[in-house]
């Protein structure tokens, strides 16, 4: 598994002109290739009267699952340069839809390539891009009297809390890098004197 991967910090659109044509990229996060189709046809709906809603998509932090769609553009004009855009940026979990509204000059195949790609790039360069690292998901349970010092101390050495259930004991999920399970470990057992549970769990991106 890939340690990091980068992705859209949010969802938006960024939109540029290239001789009088409008290109509108749409930009989202997506976990799955479900989620980035859901995506494509939302836009599709928002521009019913567009002459093309290209799109491509990157999902798996591997970059395992690409697609790519021209929308009625010459082949390999559109969706080709948007993926490569994409995956040269190492972008991952992420869905762009170029919408384009015609505006009567014709553009000939390396027009379209570098409007479209430059579209990708530019809507990236505006929205943002963010890094998830790979963490282990683990569990540290501690008595309901000692939970809030706990809580403390983790956050304060910048520990990832994730979540906190208030059960007979504190259970407090946090995120670790694999590289610091040790030695957190160990620092767990001396700062509350054993007393601690320490329980690993899946693994997860944030």
């Amino acid at each position: 598994m890939q340690d990091e991967y980068r992705t859209v910090a949010r969802e938006g659109v960024h939109e540029t002109e290239v001789n009088r044509s409008r290109f509108l990229c749409a930009l989202a996060p997506a976990a799955t290739e479900e989620e980035a189709q859901a995506f494509v046809a939302r836009i599709r709906k928002e521009h019913p009267t567009a002459g093309h809603n290209c799109f491509a998509y990157v999902i798996g932090a591997d970059a395992s699952v690409q697609r790519a769609s021209d929308d009625g553009e010459p082949g390999g004009t559109a969706g080709v340069p948007m993926l490569q855009m994409l995956t040269r940026r190492e972008m991952r979990y992420v869905v762009a839809v170029v919408t384009r509204y015609f505006g009567g000059v014709k553009l000939g195949a390396g027009g379209l390539i570098r409007a479209y790609g430059g579209a990708v790039g530019e809507a990236l360069d505006t929205l943002g891009t963010v890094t998830r690292r790979r963490y282990r998901l683990a569990t540290v349970t501690v008595d309901h009297a000692r939970a809030g010092k706990m809580e403390n101390d983790l956050r304060s050495t910048g520990r990832a809390v994730r979540d906190v259930r208030y059960g007979e004991a504190v259970e407090i999920e946090i995120g670790l890098p694999e590289a610091d399970v040790e030695q957190f470990r160990a620092w767990l057992a001396d700062v509350s004197a054993g007393d601690a549970g320490f329980e690993l769990g899946g693994e997860a991106y944030g």
